[in-house]
This record gives C-alpha cells, structure tokens and sequence, in this order.
C-alpha cells in the first residue's frame, strides 16, 4: 500500500519566488527530475520478476585498508590508477584460474560467474554452482584462494611501485548455498552471500571458507588439502560453533590470543 506524504508548509515570501523559478538557489521538482531518480538508477531491472533459486558459490573479496588508502593526501590521484589496475588483474585471474590449456588451446573447467559486484572496499563473486560437481566445487575454492595468494606475491609488489599505500591484503570468504534473483538477474541474494562475507572479515585471517559444501578430505587437490586445516569458530549470524577451513600457515603464525577464537576438533571432540 502506497501511502501518501502531504507536506503542510506553505511557502512565503522569498521561498515563494525562488519555487515559481526565480534564481537562488532552488531547483523545481520536474517530470525530468522524476524520470532520472527512480528505482532504476539502481540497476535491478524488473524487481517484480519472480525470485529464481540457485545453487550457488559465493566469494566475498575485501581489500584490507582500503578506507585508509582513500584517504590519503591526494587520494583521488591514486584511486583511479589502483582501481583501472585490480581490476585488470582480478577479472583476469579469474580467467585464468577457471582456463586449462589442452594441444595450445584454453578451455574452462568451470563457468564464469553470473554476478561480479564492486562494494565500495572489495568485490562480490557468485558462480552458478548447479551443474559444478563435487571436485569442482573445491578446486573452485583452491583457485580463489590462489588469486589471494597472487594478490600478496605478485600484484601488490607491482602496484606499490605505481600508487602510494595501497592494500597490502586482499582477503577473501566463500561459501556455498542457495541465492536468490533479484530483477531476472541484475543481483542475488542470499544466505551464503552473507557468510561469505562474515568469513572474508575473520582478521586476520585472509582466507577461509566452510566445512559445509566443501569436501576437502575426498575431492580437493592433495596440493591444495594440505594447504589448510579445519577448525571450529563462532560466525556472527551464522553459528555459535561452525566448522571452517582456514590455511594452516596463516594459523601457526597467529598471537596467542588470536588463535583462542578458533577451537580444534579434538578439543570439541572431547
């Protein structure tokens, strides 16, 4: 139900003759006005289109103290020259990490996602997960947790000789579940989404992703499996007790007081 908002001011005096379009200041409300602001400035097409439910993985990428690097002397210098150059480079570690090459030619072992969505401070990724098998499903997770790794070893070595500060870490969070369309596509949403991004922010962490729909043990690479060990934290919005897979280097490395978050499982076990 549409309800109606009457405004019970009455313009006098000079407000008066600034409305009936005299200079200073005040613009008229016009249909041009009405035509550019309007829900479809947001991009969602027809959000009257029923909801299509998907199986899904979604990857949620934060860059760490990228408020910090936008404000900086003269950050509107450097934000577009860090922006034009991550995103090249993600959108084409993308690629290549879902490309195999075979007798010279590249072919995809999993398709491209069907949503990338920049979020002011890092990137949203939902991959189409209904005809991903189980092996696919975690080397998916192994390659995006490659394209971290490639952040910190190669592009932000490159990228620090080009603009001042910039993120030092990209971290990442990837679930599995089911989203939902919003507009016929133009967006998805859903709970994976938002545990995704809850794992994306598990500092200082800066990859990790649930037990939950990943078969690590059974189908990911033996050069990836080993890469990580699991253990139990407490999601906000998600569970009190949730079983993660987080990269075991990183874990070793933690203070003290940052690893009593996590719980082992032979700790939960007993």
């Amino acid at each position: 139900m549409k309800r109606r908002i009457i405004r019970r001011v009455r313009s006098t005096g000079s407000a008066a003759g600034i409305a009936q379009g005299q200079p200073g200041g005040l613009k008229l409300l016009t249909n041009d006005i009405l035509n550019k602001f309007n829900p479809t400035i947001l991009g969602l097409g027809d959000v009257n289109t029923p909801c299509e439910e998907i199986e899904a993985v979604a990857a949620v990428f934060d860059l760490s103290s990228f408020t910090a690097f936008c404000n900086q002397v003269d950050a509107y210098l450097a934000i577009p020259s860090f922006l034009n150059n991550f995103f090249d480079w993600f959108f084409g570690s993308i690629i290549y990490g879902l490309t195999d090459e075979d007798d010279g030619r590249t072919y995809f072992w999993a398709d491209l996602p069907i949503l990338v969505k920049f979020t002011g401070d890092g990137i949203v990724v939902v991959w189409n997960a209904r005809r991903m098998k189980e092996d696919q499903v975690c080397r998916l997770a192994a390659t995006l947790y490659n394209i971290c790794y490639a952040y910190r070893q190669d592009f932000y070595p490159q990228i620090n000789r080009v603009v001042n500060k910039p993120p030092s870490v990209l971290r990442c969070g990837v679930a599995r579940g089911k989203v939902f369309s919003i507009g016929n596509g133009h967006d998805y949403i859903g709970h994976c989404i938002n545990t995704a991004s809850r794992l994306s922010h598990l500092n200082p962490l800066t990859f990790c992703f649930p037990h939950r729909g990943f078969a690590v043990q059974e189908y990911m690479p033996p050069e990836y499996a080993e890469l990580f060990v699991p253990k139990y934290v407490a999601i906000r919005g998600v569970g009190d007790n949730e079983l993660v897979w987080v990269v075991k280097e990183e874990f070793d490395n933690l203070p003290e007081r940052n690893k009593m978050q996590f719980r082992s499982l032979e700790s939960v076990a007993s």
